[in-house]
Formats: C-alpha cells, sequence, structure tokens
C-alpha cells in the first residue's frame, strides 16, 4: 500500500540488515506495512504498531473482516466529489462501523495525491483490482499483534533481550508530510525521546532516517553504527526524474553480521582438485 515515507524502495536492503537471531518482531511506526508484508513469514512473534487510529483500524478490518471490507469497497467512485465527501465524512462521523471507517479511510488512500490523504489524485484506479491484495494481507497479518501505541510507550513494552525493533519514524523537519498522525504531531523532542528510549533497551533496534547533521548528531554514541544510502524520491519524480534521498540506516548491533554468517555458494570446478572431474 502505497503510503507517505514508504519502505518499497529500500525493503530489500532493511530485511538483508536484520540480525541473524532474534524471536520477537516489532515494527514501531508500522505505516504501509512495506518491511513487514517483505520479511519472510517466520514463527516469530511479530506487532505492527502506528500511532494512526485509522490506519491501524484499516488492518485489523483487514485482519479480521476482509470480506466485509471488499464489499464496502465495491462500489467506491474514483471521483473529487466523492473523495471530498468521503474526506470530509471520515473527519466529523464519530458513529461509523470499524468497517466503513476502513473504507473511507483505503479510498483515501488510494485516491489522494502521492497517499497524502489530501488531495484528490486524479489518476484512473479500479479499487476492485486491490481486493487480492487485501486477501493476501489478510493471510499474512492472521498472526500479527495490531497495536496503536506512542512509540516510547510501545518500545518499553515489548522490551526484551530477544526482542528485535525496526523503526521508521517521520523523518526530521519533513513531518510535515504526517498532518494525520496527531494533534501536535512528531516534533524535535519525539526524536529525542526516541533515542533516549532506543539507547536503553536490552534488545536490538534498527532505525531508518533522512541523512542530516541532527540525526547524526543524535545518534553519534559508542556501540552505534550509521550507514548512508540514497533512494530514488518518489515525492519529486514528476518534476525532478531521477532524483536522490540521501537516508541512514542506525543500529545497535553489526549490520552486516547476517551477510557474513550466510552460507557461500562454492562453484563445484573453483574446488581444489576439480580438474580431475
Amino acid at each position: 500500500m502505497s503510503w507517505i515515507g514508504g519502505k518499497k524502495a529500500l525493503r530489500e536492503l532493511i530485511v538483508a540488515l536484520f540480525p541473524p537471531y532474534y524471536e520477537r518482531y516489532i515494527e514501531v511506526f508500522g505505516g504501509g506495512g512495506w518491511v513487514l508484508f517483505h520479511k519472510p513469514p517466520a514463527n516469530d512473534f511479530e506487532v505492527y504498531n502506528d500511532f494512526n487510529s485509522l490506519l491501524t483500524n484499516l488492518y485489523r478490518c483487514v485482519r479480521e473482516k476482509p470480506q466485509e471490507l471488499t464489499e464496502a469497497l465495491r462500489f467506491v467512485l474514483n471521483s473529487r466529489e466523492d473523495f471530498e465527501l468521503v474526506r470530509s465524512t471520515l473527519a466529523r462521523d464519530s458513529t461509523a462501523s470499524d468497517v466503513q471507517r476502513a473504507a473511507w479511510f483505503y479510498q483515501l488512500i488510494r485516491y489522494s495525491y502521492a497517499s497524502g490523504l489530501t488531495s484528490y489524485g486524479s489518476q484512473p484506479h479500479d479499487i476492485r483490482s486491490n481486493f487480492p491484495l487485501i486477501e493476501q494481507a489478510h493471510r499474512r497479518l492472521a498472526k500479527v499483534v495490531i497495536e496503536n501505541k506512542d512509540c516510547v510507550h510501545l518500545i518499553r513494552q515489548y522490551d526484551r533481550p530477544v526482542s528485535f525493533f525496526y523503526c521508521d519514524p517521520p523523518y526530521f523537519e519533513t513531518e510535515g508530510y504526517y498532518k494525520n498522525i496527531g494533534e501536535d504531531g512528531f516534533c524535535r523532542k519525539d526524536h529525542v525521546r526516541l533515542r533516549d528510549t532506543l539507547m536503553r533497551i536490552e534488545g536490538k533496534f534498527l532505525l531508518s532516517y533522512n541523512d542530516c547533521d541532527f540525526i547524526r548528531e543524535l545518534y553519534d554514541t559508542p556501540g552505534v553504527m550509521i550507514e548512508a544510502f540514497t533512494r530514488i524520491n518518489n515525492i519529486k519524480q514528476r518534476y525532478d526524474n531521477g532524483a536522490q534521498f540521501p537516508e541512514i540506516l542506525i543500529a545497535n548491533y553489526d549490520m552486516w553480521e547476517r551477510g557474513r554468517e550466510a552460507p557461500m555458494q562454492i562453484n563445484l570446478f573453483e574446488l581444489p582438485g576439480s580438474e580431475n572431474f
């Protein structure tokens, strides 16, 4: 599902840098779930969390009521008038069912510009084409715990020596794109709160951020590893094709350990004595 700050472009790299061993996987800022849905399903204890209650309600309905949700989406109109009506109704109607709110919210995600939820995207799309994806997500989420908590409270609740937290918070000084996450948004003090909490955990964490001086200084701590990467800047593609966005990954463990422990593929004809075969 398209989402502001989604990790579609970096998901393979991120999963490849997971620690070799953990028993609890906790996605603290779940968003569109790109990393959760990309990581191999396992018997691990998995948690999806997001502070946006509309988003977590959508995922709960996908997990528990997929048929009701698709039925509510069956006659959705892709039009500016319907988009504005749904947007205003979702904002003021607190009596609608969980499935109806999930359907409205999903409609806004699919039909808004860059999934920003605020303006109509004017792109042709039949929402019914997403029904197979909803069914696949329903099966993948079957054993996933879905939470709607503040990031610090969630981390403290699930922290164990065998816990692994993947954190993808709103990027520093781009928080304005996340207008729906709360009345005050995610501000400088929240970035500091998150850092202070992660520095005290028993488990491991992997954190993705935009590459800037403030975040680098915040995590300039012994025992913390920082690696720089770039990805395509999706927001700028319409007017600056190929624009790159600098990002960093931050961890309290060796991010390359999994790669070093992976078994090497050896060509039979490169083995000593293979000339005798």
